[in-house]
């Protein structure tokens, strides 16, 4: 029986160098319908809706997204934009060039910078993006890091950044095992997905790193299906802008 009171640091098969693109492209297409499906989409798009809120949106907006895989979580974003009417430009970023060459494939009209790199190693000199955000990345990596991936976000955002990421929980874990055993046709996801969830975080945890990476003024909101929002925004620039509703 998988103990769930601790965050597994067992390392997923996606992790690992030499995946054949074949696996890796099958891989996204299921996670993007998971996102769908399960409400993933909606959560970051929440994110997007939150921080905006707090300025006016007066010219074009520009996104950030690391980790960013095959690139659906910007393309339901762009989706939501354009029905509000809010000119937006994406950067992508991913470690994986076969990931950013998907979404290129998938996505050739979405008004996008992608950039294959680690993101720790991105520079964004005078134009840092006004938003900065990820899905379903952050457990992927150990809590050290994650400070530091707070910190950078914080420091490499106009706007503010959120995190969308897994609660680690018994009924999240053995539902998604259920669910990708009898419908998934990849092994990567029928492996990886519950192994996620147990990668995944408390809200207790969240508040320590959150800490630990200086960072106070921010949010930590539960979201079904079984999510963490973490949201955080740049109070200092928002006092003399008037707030719209989106």
């Amino acid at each position: 029986m998988i103990n769930l009171g601790l965050r597994s640091y067992q390392k997923e098969l996606l992790d690992n160098e030499h995946i054949p693109f074949a696996d890796i492209r099958q891989n996204m297409k299921e996670l993007n319908t998971i996102n769908t499906y399960l409400g993933g989409h909606t959560i970051s798009i929440g994110g997007i809706r939150e921080i905006l809120q707090t300025f006016r949106v007066d010219q074009p907006v520009t996104i950030c997204e690391i980790g960013c895989g095959g690139g659906d979580n910007l393309k339901a974003i762009e989706k939501w934009c354009t029905a509000k009417g809010i000119d937006v430009y994406f950067i992508g970023i991913d470690v994986k060039p076969e990931c950013v060459e998907f979404a290129q494939q998938q996505y050739p009209a979405l008004h996008a910078r992608w950039i294959v790199s680690d993101y720790k190693e991105v520079q964004f000199n005078h134009n840092p993006p006004d938003i900065i955000f990820s899905s379903l990345f952050c457990h992927h990596f150990a809590d050290e890091a994650i400070v530091r991936m707070l910190q950078w976000m914080k420091a490499n955002t106009t706007k503010g950044f959120f995190i969308n990421d897994l609660h680690r929980h018994p009924i999240a874990y053995f539902s998604i095992k259920i669910i990708t055993k009898i419908f998934s046709r990849s092994y990567l996801v029928k492996n990886d997905a519950p192994l996620s969830v147990a990668r995944g975080f408390k809200k207790g945890e969240w508040q320590i790193m959150t800490r630990e990476a200086g960072i106070s003024n921010c949010t930590i909101q539960w979201k079904w299906a079984f999510r963490h929002l973490i949201i955080y925004t740049v109070g200092e620039l928002v006092s003399h802008q008037v707030p719209i509703q989106i």
